[in-house]
């Protein structure tokens, strides 16, 4: 009875052991982290499970006890709130800066634009305008930023279509569901959402540095810090360049 009590014991640490370590990643991030995970993955074999939200759900759901051990945001406040909260580590590392992107279905190229002009005319002639919650995504929150830095804000407002994170926004255009919106550069000249639309690149003075952090929970196994280690190395360092960020 006893070797078998043993055992029992045995068998739940091992299972408990093989639970893959839980990563919140911001949307915009993607295809990016995609990429970074797999350049890991190649000489490391912690296993972890990845999640891609929107900065401010995540945010709640690890206040609420959620067992992410690693979060990687779009933004400083979110993780910067955490950390107040006395759920991290510390305070964390920038780790990218991202660009905000104006995009549209292939039909009304957003490509071509040239000035304020030429986007008050592709968003007066568009049905939808899709943007991430600005409460949730700091995408979203650049958006309506520009919006009103351009004087747009009253044009757009009426049309204005919520995705929960980027990546929805970025889908409701893919689909056709809204003709434009704003999205982060890293989804917007990706292979999957290029095919059907096309960009630009926004003036950054026109919105607040989206200046992206993340933060390890407390408790943060061997693993996590590892890929928190690795994110910060040349090696993602030239992945995040290669999706249009700025890196430390």
């Amino acid at each position: 009875m006893r070797t078998l009590i043993v055992s029992l014991i045995l068998l739940c640490s091992q299972s408990l052991g093989a639970q893959p370590v839980m990563v919140a990643v911001a949307a915009n991030m993607k295809e990016a982290f995609t990429e970074i995970a797999a350049a890991y993955k190649t000489n490391n074999q912690s296993d972890f499970r990845v999640v891609y939200g929107s900065s401010g759900n995540f945010t709640a759901q690890i206040m609420n006890g959620a067992p992410f051990k690693l979060f990687i945001s779009a933004d400083e406040h979110f993780p910067l709130e955490l950390y107040r909260q006395g759920k991290t580590i510390n305070e964390g590392t920038v780790y990218a800066i991202g660009k905000l992107t104006f995009i549209s279905k292939k039909s009304f190229n957003a490509s071509s634009l040239k000035n304020k002009a030429d986007l008050a005319k592709l968003i007066g002639n568009a049905n939808k305008v899709a943007i991430a919650k600005p409460d949730l995504a700091p995408y979203g929150k650049a958006a309506i930023e520009y919006l009103k830095a351009e004087g747009l804000w009253e044009l757009a407002k009426d049309k204005l279509i919520y995705g929960d994170n980027i990546g929805v926004a970025t889908m409701y255009v893919v689909s056709g569901a809204a003709d434009v919106g704003f999205t982060a550069l890293s989804l917007a000249s990706s292979a999957d959402v290029a095919k059907e639309t096309s960009y630009t690149v926004l003036d950054s003075k026109q919105y607040q540095p989206i200046a992206q952090r993340m933060v390890l929970m407390k408790r943060a196994p061997k693993e996590a810090i590892e890929l928190y280690q690795f994110m910060q190395s040349p090696q993602a360092k030239g992945i995040l360049q290669k999706y249009g960020y700025i890196t430390p």
